[in-house]
């Protein structure tokens, strides 16, 4: 039996970061896909997931600081394989790491991700993931420990792997990019990385030699001393998902946990920061 799904169109003004936050948490909700449009988000539940109350405890849609209207609608069967492989083309960054589909031709660079992403965040396309890869590039990740934490379809913790790194956890809460990340660590042919399924609560008594967390920034100031916690003694934070406006209160969150602030990149108003213990 095909499944069925409820399609939630949310027109967002103004529109960042409030369709960020909105999709966190909607995926806290249960929905489990997620197209951004010109006028703000479609959203997609499964219907048997879905109830009359589900919006409820979606805090940014009682905002003073947004307006957020939506419509609903059940839809049918909606092929997400198809959808996304319309739209996925290969990428080449810094002419040393492609990110490329199955059925894309094999590029000449020195490290090469096959991603399989359905609905899952992290094929590269997107500001941030291109920023963390663009970090990791940069960086020695030869023989350190690695949390991946909110890891998505799992590129980049196959990208630290290829880098050298062992062991590492690739951790994400939403179900559907913990099998993602499984399929695609399995698809790289990857051997040192375990998948996690949670959050930061995962992380009592854990320690890496750097850490990755391509997340909201509600989310990152919640945590981001967790992550120092887990850092080994001249540890590696690298930090994105938001904005060049959102810097100082990142930055004043990191000094509070003693990490040091050590280079930005930035790409159409998005930033990875990156910081040491």
């Amino acid at each position: 039996m095909d499944t069925i799904y409820i399609e939630y169109a949310f027109k967002v003004s103004p529109k960042e970061p409030a369709t960020e936050i909105l999709i966190a948490e909607l995926g806290y909700a249960s929905f489990e896909s997620f197209v951004e449009t010109e006028e703000g988000v479609t959203a997609y539940i499964q219907k048997e997931e879905w109830n009359a109350s589900i919006l409820d405890d979606i805090q940014i849609l009682n905002s003073d600081e947004f307006e957020i209207t939506y419509t609903f609608e059940d839809i049918e069967q909606v092929n997400w394989n198809a959808e996304w492989e319309k739209n996925f083309n290969p990428i080449i960054i810094d002419d040393l790491c492609s990110v490329r589909a199955p059925f894309h031709e094999k590029p000449n660079t020195r490290y090469d991700i096959i991603i399989e992403p359905k609905m899952s965040f992290g094929t590269g396309h997107h500001e941030t993931t291109h920023m963390m890869i663009q970090h990791i590039l940069k960086n020695d990740f030869n023989n350190k420990a690695v949390l991946d934490i909110g890891c998505g379809t799992g590129v980049l913790a196959i990208l630290a792997e290829q880098k050298g790194a062992q062991p590492l956890d690739a951790i994400d809460y939403d179900n559907w990019c913990y099998l993602n990340s499984l399929e695609n660590i399995e698809r790289n042919n990857c051997s040192h990385i375990t998948v996690l399924e949670g959050d930061a609560s995962l992380l009592q008594g854990k320690k890496y030699d750097i850490v990755i967390a391509n997340i909201n920034r509600n989310i990152l100031l919640n945590d981001i001393g967790i992550y120092a916690n887990c850092l080994n003694k001249n540890g590696m934070l690298f930090l994105s998902g938001f904005y060049a406006d959102d810097i100082l209160k990142i930055q004043t969150e990191c000094e509070k946990h003693m990490l040091k602030f050590e280079e930005k990149l930035e790409r159409n108003n998005w930033v990875a920061l990156k910081f040491l213990n």
